[in-house]
């Protein structure tokens, strides 16, 4: 594609680069990845991905902006408090970058909505807060053959993977992992834990930089390792995950075959 010359300003660092170069980042240009989320995690991954120049993002969120959210979600600013974090989260993007198109989804993923909300997207990144829709999400994303990049944080600790389970081989899904969600309570949610603010925008940093690696086909995948942040100790630890051949959704004898398990 002919860029610009806004573009090529834009995204000269970029273009310079190698393993992305023009024709990588007209790859970014005609992507569509959409973000799960636009909070801790999917405010700094939202940011990046707009700064990269993907093309078309779509986030989906049902929740409003408040102070508390402040302290991590750096996508929203106090002028928007009371706003929906998609119209605050389109506010910020169109800011960073006025080329990008950006589809708002203001609505809460089901079971009943997961599939078409994912359908013409090439990547989806989770961002979400809570375990079953990150099950949820799993499960569609395997079903729907689509690339998956999820990340999660908590108090002082992250962890990000990239899931490719329908592409067989030696590529898990989530639930080769965490077979089943927890039981409620098990584990206390950011509102009961609390997170430290810049934990989040690592991981959702390290989340955006998977997600561009998997759009552009560079370096090595996520698929079939958990990276485990320790903001504590200042670690990384990097865990071989294999396919679980007794696991449900990606198992030679899976039992999920659609999402009706997810239904309430």
């Amino acid at each position: 594609m002919d860029f610009t010359e806004q573009q090529i300003q834009r995204y000269a660092r970029h273009i310079i680069l190698r393993e992305v170069g023009g024709s990588g980042q007209a790859r970014l240009l005609e992507s569509r990845v959409l973000v799960v989320g636009a909070g801790g995690l999917g405010s700094p991954l939202l940011m990046y991905l707009a700064a990269a120049g993907v093309g078309t993002i779509g986030i989906i969120d049902h929740d409003d902006v408040s102070l508390s959210n402040l302290q991590r979600q750096i996508a929203h600013t106090t002028d928007r408090i009371g706003e929906a974090k998609t119209a605050s989260a389109i506010a910020a993007l169109k800011a960073l970058n006025p080329e990008v198109r950006v589809v708002a989804f203001r609505e809460r993923l089901s079971a009943g909505n997961v599939l078409t909300v994912i359908r013409d997207f090439d990547v989806i990144a989770d961002g979400c807060d809570n375990f079953p829709t990150r099950f949820l999400l799993n499960d569609a994303c395997h079903l729907a053959g689509k690339t998956l990049v999820s990340a999660a944080v908590l108090r002082f600790d992250g962890q990000i993977a990239t899931f490719k389970s329908h592409l067989r081989g030696e590529h898990p899904c989530y639930r080769c992992i965490y077979p089943a969600p927890p039981p409620e309570g098990l584990i206390p949610s950011c509102a009961e834990g609390g997170v430290l603010g810049a934990v989040a925008g690592v991981v959702g940093t390290l989340q955006a930089t998977e997600v561009i690696k998997e759009i552009l086909g560079i370096g090595r995948s996520l698929s079939g390792h958990l990276v485990i942040y320790d903001a504590l100790t200042s670690e990384f630890r990097k865990v071989r995950v294999r396919p679980d051949p007794a696991c449900s959704l990606c198992g030679p004898q899976a039992t999920i075959r659609d999402l009706s398990a997810h239904e309430s």
